[in-house]
């Protein structure tokens, strides 16, 4: 980036302030001598004098003062040492990894946070989250019976977004394989060089499915230096679940909550994480906030300017004005006393 940058030190304000002087001595003296001091000849009669228009000389005569007042400014300038700079800026940062671990079971149909379902309001926090983070990897594993990794680590958002916008409903046979999805994000972790990794976790139920227990999983994560932040959505007591009846169509039944608050607690105590209950949208979205704050990327910035004076610039211009305004005073605008 280029700029005019100047230096106002004591020794350039008081350049300034001299410059204004001699300019404000220069319009003082032009008036008082085109008003005081002008010789004055006795005439018995005036008229066909004013009556004379006058030329083209008498108006633009001003210029000269103009010219004169232009090299006293450049002139000024030019003893304040002015400077242009070109700006270089050195960013260095140093990125998070993040595996964002969804849950996209049956029970994440509930529609407790109205007017949507527990996924769609989710799906919409994720990404307020991610539009937030700038220099971070991030990934994304869903899970239900099974998990698999849904996008992973990418700095490209856009496409993170784009899968995470493909993630619904029934790509997965029904269950809760919270082990599993733990240990899968892990396993996207541990051979990435971040210094720091984490798994923020979203799920609304109990584990009851797969091969790997979610406590296991969060010793694993914690021998490979991974933090996890768990979160569990739904408001207490029981929540409306819409179910398709062939008869009568789509209708609403009241089943309880049964999110395992205590393994989720554990797992995050392990990795040294966080676990966070989210009983409406708002809370859900206080809490990426939360976790935003919490894992604020190191941004290192370095900055250079390369100066380049300007000096003979003005000093070429202000030796200009005056040579002009000299040439024009004794030519075209010159006056017989």
């Amino acid at each position: 980036m280029t700029l005019f940058e100047q230096d106002i030190t004591i020794p350039a304000l008081a350049i300034f302030i001299i410059g204004l002087a001699i300019i404000g001595v220069i319009i003082f003296y032009y008036i008082k001598k085109r008003h005081y001091t002008s010789a004055s000849i006795k005439y018995s009669d005036l008229q066909i004098v004013r009556r004379s228009a006058r030329s083209g000389r008498q108006r633009f005569r001003f210029l000269l003062l103009i010219l004169r007042l232009l090299a006293v400014a450049a002139l000024v300038i030019a003893f304040a040492r002015p400077q242009s700079g070109t700006e270089n800026r050195e960013v260095s940062t140093e990125g998070i990894d993040i595996m964002l671990v969804l849950d996209v079971s049956g029970s994440m149909k509930a529609e407790d946070f109205k007017p949507q379902n527990r996924l769609y309001v989710a799906k919409e926090e994720i990404k307020k989250f991610v539009q937030k983070r700038t220099s971070d990897r991030i990934g994304l594993v869903v899970f239900s019976k099974s998990s698999f990794t849904q996008c992973p680590l990418t700095l490209d958002y856009g496409v993170l977004l784009t899968f995470l916008d493909q993630v619904r409903f029934g790509m997965i046979e029904d269950g809760t394989a919270i082990g599993m999805a733990l240990a899968n994000g892990v396993n996207r972790l541990r051979e990435t060089p971040a210094k720091s990794k984490i798994i923020i976790l979203l799920t609304d139920g109990v584990n009851n499915s797969g091969q790997i227990d979610p406590l296991t999983a969060a010793t694993i994560a914690k021998t490979m230096n991974v933090k996890i932040y768990t979160i569990g959505v739904g408001r207490p007591g029981n929540a409306m679940y819409p179910v398709d009846d062939p008869i009568f169509g789509k209708r609403y039944v009241y089943m309880p909550n049964e999110i395992d608050e205590k393994t989720l607690q554990e797992i995050a105590d392990k990795t040294g994480g966080k676990y966070f209950r989210a009983r409406s949208e708002k809370e859900l979205e206080q809490i990426y906030d939360e976790i935003d704050k919490l894992e604020k990327t190191e941004i290192k910035v370095n900055e250079y300017v390369q100066y380049r004076e300007l000096f003979s610039l003005f000093v070429f211009w202000g030796l200009g004005f005056l040579v002009l305004e000299m040439v024009l005073s004794q030519t075209v605008f010159r006056k017989i006393p």
